[in-house]
């Protein structure tokens, strides 16, 4: 379903109020009047109509059940406009002072009528409403009254009010509990459902009042989240919002929107494969990028998924002027890069506009002074560095509007970080086979939770700040589907609206990087596709390349990271002229001093291996390239860095920060499976897991290797360790 425009159109439905259908029906009378005074039109025509049309009009009342006093003042009209009709058809006055007279005083008192019939009529109607609403609730309120004593022998509760939800979808019931029992028992929502003979989809929710002691009882009669909606794209859908009126996620049980507020809380969204995560981060992309105030980046190192459905109007299409997603960072040295520069602008910023935190310890976020967030999808794939850097972002950036998103299949110590769970009030958790998994994610609330109540595909549970900045219980939701044909028209309504990044964030020696970032990205994840002319601004200028680490194989953005090194940055000159994955280019071998350090593995106090004496040499028992007994003085043991580690660094370093596992061995002379068994045994002997379950990708390939950055993180451990 495509976005429809937001621009005007020409309205053909009858949307009238009853004043003006009065003034139109008095229009048409006089038109008559006047056009058969020419034609010599019989009044007996006039009359006709009018009986006709108050014969409708009995009906039409008959059928709407309205008062018997409405339906004579209706027919009464009827009447006396055809009277009128038909005496100036007789006499031949249409254009006469007093019959335009009678008409002009005729016409207004219809209008007037008209009006006020209607005002009593919806009155009356919602009088009715009321009063059937009311008898429902208190039939309902007495009922719930016999169930809670009946099902949990409760004495002393008081059934404050029952109150339907929209859609005619189920209801909630307010229940203030007895001191003696504050809370119902923990089958309560089984029983429940039992009692009320719920059909398949409906459930029960049970949740904390506003105050202690009260406590709701939410019933869904009807399956809300088994229907599959699609991401309302109307008119009225696509306007310009703002970051803090959160992003919309989904429908709940109740049939109301569920929406996440991303304005001072980073965002946890956890999920199985196959469970519509990546619909949901892409609803939530949609939702961010409709705002006017929201500035959004993708880090996504497995191939630029949730960012190219996103820039297929501009890079590929040229429909969008420019690109939807500000940055997208597509590789593990893109990502440093990026994580680099959002870490300076936190610190800039916080320096940069202090004149505007007089009022407030944060920033206000405006289209001049945007709200940055960081989508992160796939977290399991990225490096110990990269989290790190992105722990640092989670920490810092609240107070100058700078939050992350952060998505993973689980939400478990290996694949979240302690910070990324703390700092995340904001989670999301779509449907798991293990409710373990739920309670995990969720500390208050989640002991309530059934897998069962969001069974979809598409389904799961979240929680969010509310207004009052208190974090709401779990609830079920049912998530937006939204298609890539969807997307690109989005992209296209939404483009023109996107701000920029201010000067003080950008003016940082990372930033450095920032304007040519294009010029790296589009020749990686669109290869040889011919790009849109819209891309030109953005990629045909000096492409940067900043130099790398040799020893860690991680990109150096500041001259702060590396005070020894004189490397600058490497320019390429021209987008299009740049092969497809640039590097900048390290030495055969790292540092003499750190490789000796790794590699005498035995030396006696005075160098001398073959005349050292059994008192004053150095023994050592190896396996395989790991020490794993010495002795002697701490001074003359070898390096805590196994052989095997430091010379598979190396060999990654000199072939340019990644390599796959066959090669590897092969570089060392190894049987590749004996070799992957080792080294991986190392790694884990510190605690170093590889990202991607050790999945390298090189060029358009993916295969078992190592990254220079995962063995560097070892022989850091290793050498802490010593």
């Amino acid at each position: 379903m495509a976005a429809k425009s937001a621009g005007s159109a020409l309205d053909w439905g009858w949307n009238h109020s009853p004043a003006t259908s009065a003034a139109l029906v008095a229009g048409g009378a006089y038109t008559v009047a006047t056009a058969g005074a020419v034609t010599g039109l019989p009044a007996s025509h006039a009359l006709l109509v009018a009986g006709a049309g108050a014969a409708a009009q009995v009906g039409s009342d008959l059928y709407q059940r309205r008062p018997v006093s409405h339906t004579v003042s209706r027919c009464a009209a009827w009447l006396t406009a055809g009277g009128w009709t038909a005496t100036v058809l007789t006499y031949d006055t249409a254009l006469t002072w007093g019959a335009a007279g009678w008409w002009a005083a005729g016409t207004a008192a219809g209008m007037t009528l008209a009006r006020s019939l209607v005002r009593a009529e919806d009155t009356a109607r919602t009088q009715r409403t009321e009063r059937r609403l009311q008898k429902w609730a208190n039939k309902q309120a007495g009922e719930w009254h016999e169930r809670l004593e009946r099902l949990f022998r409760l004495e002393g509760h008081e059934v404050e009010g029952v109150r339907p939800w929209k859609g005619d979808v189920g209801y909630t019931v307010r229940v203030r509990m007895p001191s003696n029992t504050p809370e119902l028992p923990a089958d309560a929502v089984r029983k429940l459902a039992v009692d009320l003979r719920l059909p398949k989809g409906g459930g029960i929710q049970i949740m904390d009042g506003e105050v202690y002691g009260e406590t709701l009882i939410r019933v869904t009669s009807v399956d809300v989240l088994a229907k599959v909606t699609d991401l309302p794209d109307a008119a009225e859908d696509t306007t310009v919002t703002s970051i803090y009126d959160g992003i919309p996620l989904g429908l709940k049980p109740d049939g109301e929107e569920a929406r996440i507020v991303v304005v001072d809380d980073c965002a946890l969204v956890v999920g199985q494969t196959g469970s519509g995560k990546t619909n949901t981060v892409n609803t939530a992309n949609a939702g961010a990028l409709r705002t006017d105030n929201t500035v959004v980046m993708h880090i996504d190192v497995t191939g630029a998924g949730i960012s190219l459905p996103w820039l297929h109007s501009w890079a590929v299409d040229g429909t969008a002027r420019v690109p939807l997603i500000d940055w997208t960072a597509d590789t593990i040295e893109e990502a440093h890069i990026l994580c680099d520069t959002v870490i300076a602008g936190i610190a800039a910023r916080k320096s940069g506009h202090q004149d505007l935190l007089t009022e407030d310890d944060k920033l206000t976020v405006s289209h001049d002074l945007p709200e940055v967030l960081v989508a992160v999808d796939e977290i399991a794939e990225l490096t110990p560095g990269l989290l790190r850097k992105l722990d640092t972002i989670v920490n810092t950036g609240r107070a100058v509007r700078v939050r992350v998103l952060i998505c993973g299949l689980r939400a478990t110590q290996d694949v979240i970080t302690a910070a990324m769970k703390k700092q995340s009030r904001v989670r999301v958790g779509m449907r798991v086979s293990d409710p373990e998994e739920l309670f995990h994610l969720f500390p208050t609330g989640g002991g309530r939770i059934n897998p069962k109540a969001a069974p979809y595909k598409g389904c799961g549970f979240y929680s969010s700040p509310d207004e009052d900045d208190v974090v709401s219980d779990p609830t079920a939701f049912k998530g937006y589907r939204i298609k890539p044909k969807q997307i690109r028209a989005l992209s296209v309504a939404y483009a023109d609206r996107r701000p920029q990044l201010e000067p003080v964030f950008l003016d940082t020696e990372p930033a450095l990087y920032y304007a040519s970032r294009w010029g790296r990205i589009l020749p990686r994840i669109y290869k040889t596709k011919q790009l849109a002319p819209a891309t030109i601004p953005y990629t045909d200028l000096d492409v940067l390349y900043p130099p790398v680490d040799q020893f860690t194989g991680i990109p150096v953005t500041s001259s702060t990271e590396d005070d020894d090194s004189d490397i600058g940055p490497r320019v390429v000159a021209g987008a299009s002229s740049a092969p497809a994955a640039v590097r900048q280019e390290r030495p055969d071998r790292f540092g003499s001093d750190l490789l000796s350090d790794v590699l005498n593995a035995a030396r006696t106090v005075d160098g001398g291996h073959d005349r050292a004496s059994s008192d004053d040499a150095t023994l050592i028992h190896a396996d395989f390239g790991r020490v794993i007994q010495q002795a002697g003085a701490p001074e003359d043991r070898p390096s805590s860095v196994p052989q095997l580690l430091a010379e598979a660094h190396q060999h990654v370093v000199a072939a340019g920060g990644r390599m796959w596992s066959g090669d590897l061995a092969a570089a060392h002379g190894l049987e590749a499976r004996a070799f992957g068994t080792e080294l991986n045994r190392l790694l884990r002997e510190v605690g170093v897991e590889r990202p991607g379950a050790g999945t390298v990708r090189i060029g358009d390939d993916s295969k078992s290797g190592y990254l220079a950055e995962t063995l560097a993180e070892a022989i850091r451990r290793y050498r802490d360790t010593q």
